[in-house]
């Protein structure tokens, strides 16, 4: 099973996926950690991405369509997860091409709904643990009293740079206007299904288990 999650930044799409990892066995297809993989591995495909990235500029599509490719024909898995791409509408037109040179298909894509203004609540009074990654929340989690990590004791308390207001709702402009549109583009296809991002963890892990069914 090949899946998209789909949704704003702070929706949750990593946590989820990191689930799906854990119970189905899938590979979670992460632009960026494909990215820094692949500048570091040495291969012609790595050697072209540690040049566009040391001259600052964007890596193209077509080099991400490669990591890609290189991943659904090198791995073998129950499943991909494709997380932070696609995020325009050629970009999925690309993607399509791809699975079916490949012979893969695209099973479902979900999306992860949110309020904007209670997501922002949420991102802004977002921390994590430095030590193990334990993701806390001002309002809903706040760090234990003694200031240790209730997971592993660490006293290492991280704050994103970009977890400001200001911020966050500039990204979720620029994901309103390049990948929004993928919601009518799968609607059509008859792959889109929609969950509530904004539920506890445990909730949302089993809506998108029930979608997938």
């Amino acid at each position: 099973m090949n899946i998209i999650l789909l949704g704003p930044p702070g929706a949750g799409k990593g946590t989820q996926a990191h689930f799906l990892v854990e119970d189905r066995g899938m590979i979670q297809l992460s632009t960026g950690d494909m990215l820094r993989e692949a500048k570091d591995s040495g291969t012609e495909m790595g050697k072209k991405v540690a040049e566009v990235m040391a001259r600052g500029d964007l890596v193209t599509d077509d080099i991400v369509i490669g990591l890609i490719r290189e991943k659904l024909e090198g791995e073998n898995a129950s499943g991909f997860i494709f997380d932070g791409f696609p995020r325009t509408l050629a970009q999925a037109d690309a993607l399509d091409t791809l699975l079916s040179e490949t012979g893969e298909t695209l099973d479902a894509v979900i999306e992860m709904r949110v309020d904007d203004e209670a997501l922002v609540s949420r991102i802004t009074a977002r921390s994590t643990c430095g030590g193990c990654g334990e993701v806390y929340n001002d309002i809903t989690k706040p760090w234990p009293e003694d200031g240790k990590c209730a997971n592993c004791g660490s006293t290492d308390i991280k704050r994103r740079a970009d977890d400001n207001e200001e911020s966050l709702r500039q990204r979720l402009m620029e994901y309103y206007k390049k990948t929004s549109p993928l919601i009518g583009y799968y609607y059509a296809k008859g792959k889109l299904r929609s969950v509530d991002g904004l539920g506890e963890i445990d909730e949302v892990k089993a809506a998108i288990a029930d979608a997938l069914a």
